[in-house]
């Protein structure tokens, strides 16, 4: 073997003695570490602050000032559907608005209500159901609590059971992570319960 070739393998043999010490290196490394949680974006909260409803619409409510509403604008929308938007939270609570002009019509409106609640048991962890009494201003209903990644958190429904029926349900306009839109859900709870608790017929 020439010096040259002897020069060639001892370097080579260098080079891999310097590999297997870097990746023993890198094996034997901190072992408490630990990858950092996700973080999530800091939110701020508006000040809660009310007006009342004044549309065209047989119904009468306070929502916050930091929101608008909007006619909804899907194609089988139908008048005094509304859609209430919380813009710096991504949400949209969906109201809509249905007179009554028969038992059997409420009987169904009744159970849609239901049927959309619960159409969310697959990603729900748990389906919450609290009755809603205002017999002073014939305010009744049923309002929906969904626990999990789903992708509505809330939904309920008012009626008077004779002429009156709204049914309101909320989404994020984004992929459903619970663990994330926690702290924005429990702040516009709070923003649907004012609602409800103010809500009367006109």
């Amino acid at each position: 073997m020439g010096d040259l070739e002897f020069k060639r393998a001892k370097s080579v043999t260098v080079l891999h003695l310097l590999l297997i010490c870097m990746l023993l290196q890198a094996c034997s490394g901190n072992a408490d570490y630990s990858p950092k949680p996700r973080g999530f974006y800091r939110i701020i909260y508006p000040k809660k602050s009310y007006r009342e409803y004044t549309g065209g619409c047989p119904i009468d409510f306070q929502y916050p000032t930091y929101t608008f509403l909007e006619p909804d604008r899907r194609p089988d929308a139908r008048p005094c559907w509304l859609d209430m938007q919380f813009p710096q939270f991504n949400a949209t609570l969906h109201l809509s608005y249905q007179p009554v002009t028969s038992k059997k019509i409420f009987n169904q409106l009744v159970e849609d209500a239901r049927t959309f609640a619960f159409k969310h048991t697959v990603k729900a962890t748990a389906i919450d159901e609290g009755l809603i009494r205002y017999p002073d201003k014939k305010v009744y209903g049923i309002y929906y609590t969904i626990d999990g990644n789903a992708a509505s958190s809330s939904q309920f429904f008012l009626t008077d059971s004779t002429r009156h029926y709204l049914r309101g349900s909320l989404y994020f306009n984004s992929q459903p992570r619970l663990d994330s839109i926690q702290p924005v859900l429990n702040f516009i709870k709070k923003d649907i319960d004012v609602m409800i608790k103010s809500f009367k017929w006109k």
